[in-house]
């Protein structure tokens, strides 16, 4: 029975059809990874992200007929072949760990919250995500981008993606969108903690550890993007908050992608610069991914350490990324429950 307007009992039709409500949700969100690491789910997966005008800013008829004809036909070989090396029993570990995340978050929140995870690009998807969670009964939902760091490629391109889905909704749900936690002392404060530990693990003492963060083209910074400053002041916290004055600590940025000119120094060059003046041990941790993936797993455990051992160095160890290990768990939920409040 329900209400009628004048306040009477009004019997619902036969054949409404049952309405969950009610339900607060909060979404994790990753970039993305193919569904397997062969070559025709690696192309699937490029022609999508590097189809994104947020992460390519080319205009589309230039861009297309590079990434069809020659990109999409010469690089998911290679991708292929990178992601085997790192591909697990149970996937891709960015999915993998991601995944664990959200587990870890649901029973931490319990019953008042509902958790999902997605990824930008790939499965599964942030339609299909928001699409099962309003079918739960979701009517809030935090949106919560994994990047710690901020940028128009990140975390915009997956707020672009919930608002495509938002204007096919008769029905909306409630939105937040979990802010960028660079310099939140939570976030620094885990990351202190983690490396510290698995520094104090090593064999060795590394005489520098390198900060990696993922590059972006200059341009970026240049055009007001917050990206550059963002990893640069997580650096200066996390250096203070480790508190090594036997480790030199220095910056750097990854995985630069084509002939354009990108934020510096990059990371290959900076391990053979430092093997060069005469580095014997170096440690790279990777702060701007919550999650160990091909970028931290295969360019910097296993390409960085070849680089650096043929050009001289001796030792090098890779830092793990949080992950979904307590340190890391804490810190999330911690910034989790503070975005929901008065909604949880």
């Amino acid at each position: 029975m329900t209400q009628s307007f004048s306040g009477l009992p009004q019997q619902l039709p036969a054949d409404h059809p049952p309405v969950k409500t009610g339900k607060v949700g909060v979404l994790l969100v990753n970039l993305g990874t193919p569904d397997a690491p062969e070559t025709g789910p690696v192309r699937r997966y490029l022609a999508q992200f590097l189809s994104d005008k947020r992460v390519i800013e080319i205009p589309s008829l230039i861009w297309q007929p590079i990434l069809r004809g020659v990109i999409l036909n010469t690089r998911p070989a290679k991708s292929a072949e990178a992601y085997k090396k790192v591909w697990s029993d149970r996937g891709s570990p960015l999915a993998v760990i991601t995944q664990d995340q959200a587990a870890d978050l649901q029973r931490r929140m319990g019953d008042a919250v509902h958790v999902e995870w997605a990824m930008r690009y790939g499965s599964p998807s942030i339609p299909d995500q928001l699409d099962a969670m309003k079918a739960a009964g979701c009517e809030r939902i935090l949106l919560a981008p994994m990047y710690p760091q901020y940028s128009g490629a990140t975390s915009a391109t997956v707020v672009d993606k919930v608002s495509d889905w938002l204007r096919a909704q008769r029905w909306q749900p409630a939105m937040r969108t979990m802010p960028p936690y660079h310099d939140d002392p939570v976030y620094i404060a885990a990351l202190a903690k983690d490396i510290s530990a698995q520094l104090e693990a090593l064999a060795f003492t590394p005489e520098v550890l390198l900060l990696s963060f993922h590059g972006m083209p200059l341009r970026t910074l240049t055009q007001g993007d917050p990206y550059h400053c963002h990893c640069q002041k997580t650096a200066r916290l996390l250096a203070a908050a480790i508190n090594r004055p036997d480790i030199r600590i220095a910056v750097s940025f990854q995985s630069r992608f084509g002939p354009a000119k990108w934020l510096e120094p990059a990371t290959d060059d900076t391990i053979l610069a430092e093997a060069a003046k005469g580095t014997k041990r170096l440690a790279i941790a990777a702060p701007g991914f919550s999650a160990d993936c091909l970028e931290t797993l295969e360019e910097l455990a296993m390409e960085g350490r070849d680089e650096f051992l043929e050009a001289g160095g001796e030792q090098f160890a890779t830092i793990e990324c949080l992950n979904a290990r307590e340190t890391s768990m804490d810190m999330i939920e911690t910034i989790v429950r503070r975005e929901l409040a008065g909604w949880v």
